[in-house]
């Protein structure tokens, strides 16, 4: 049985198409390629390059997404040879040659990790910020059960005042049990963190992209509906970049065209902070009522 499977996934721009495998081509180190010779530390993006219609490959975690030039002479169209593509990384991927040989000295260096604590609107919730990117995704845990196949994760709940962990892009937000002050707790986990990270220790398993792609999956077959559409197109731009300063995250959940509500979910720092109903009335909800004007009266959180 191959052990990786490639599926295609597309993305807001034309020119770009996600190819996203079952298991990890990277751990944290992401990559971007613009041509073949700058593609030298990857024989596989060096092989996708020789398609005319390549201009730039990304490289990430779990996914390979590539741009094509918009002014291909061929005209090539995604929907006509995305699917040979796909083929294409799979059987490389099968075929155990390298995504990425590293150089010499990236093999024997240690990366210095650097990790800063900030404090987030929910006095339970602090933010650890890495210099490099540990996720692709948001993932959240409220339990060691749910970190199961996420080892820093698990090993964070190995401290007893830990309640929830959260990682997403550089940084984990942490909420505590009550009882403890932060500044008795910070300085150590901000070290086990840096630590364990320049140690090259796994973030995540592959067992987790299986949820990943079970949840992804179900978002593709989700048919959502032009006001939904516009609902999440205003929560991503105005929203969620404010959201994810303060450590948290922000997804649409549901619409109801009856009672002209919206319920979104808040993960992280927000999920049970004391002033995310301040923000979801005077801020999110305000917002979607000017914006959507007679379509939007009422705005509910639902904590992830």
């Amino acid at each position: 049985m191959s052990k990786y499977h490639i599926t295609v996934q597309p993305t807001n721009s034309e020119n770009i198409v996600k190819f996203v495998a079952n298991s990890f081509l990277t751990h944290s180190n992401s990559y971007e390629f613009n041509n073949i010779d700058d593609a030298k530390q990857s024989p596989l993006a060096q092989q996708l390059f020789h398609l005319p219609f390549v201009k730039t490959i990304y490289i990430s975690q779990n996914f390979i997404a590539i741009d094509k030039y918009s002014y291909d002479t061929t005209k090539v169209n995604w929907s006509d040879v995305q699917d040979d593509v796909a083929l294409s990384i799979e059987t490389y991927l099968n075929s155990d040659k390298p995504v990425i040989t590293p150089s010499k000295t990236e093999a024997t260096k240690k990366n210095p990790i650097t990790i800063y604590a900030e404090s987030t609107p929910n006095p339970e919730a602090m933010k650890f910020v890495a210099n490099k990117s540990l996720a692709t995704d948001t993932y959240e845990f409220k339990s060691r059960k749910e970190a199961t196949h996420a080892p820093l994760a698990l090993a964070l709940f190995d401290f007893p005042f830990v309640k929830e962990v959260f990682i997403t892009n550089n940084y984990i937000s942490i909420s505590k049990n009550k009882g403890v002050e932060w500044q008795e707790i910070t300085n150590e986990i901000r070290d086990f963190i840096r630590v364990y990270l320049e140690n090259g220790n796994i973030i995540f398993n592959d067992e987790i992209l299986q949820k990943e792609e079970t949840l992804t999956q179900n978002n593709v077959n989700t048919k959502y509906s032009e006001i939904d559409k516009e609902i999440i197109s205003i929560l991503n731009e105005y929203v969620k970049p404010a959201v994810e300063s303060d450590g948290g995250n922000i997804a649409f959940h549901s619409y109801n065209a009856a009672t002209k509500t919206v319920k979104v979910i808040l993960q992280g720092a927000c999920s049970g902070c004391p002033s995310s109903t301040v923000t979801l009335k005077n801020g999110i909800e305000t917002m979607l009522r000017e914006m959507l004007k007679g379509k939007v009266e009422t705005v509910e959180a639902i904590n992830g």
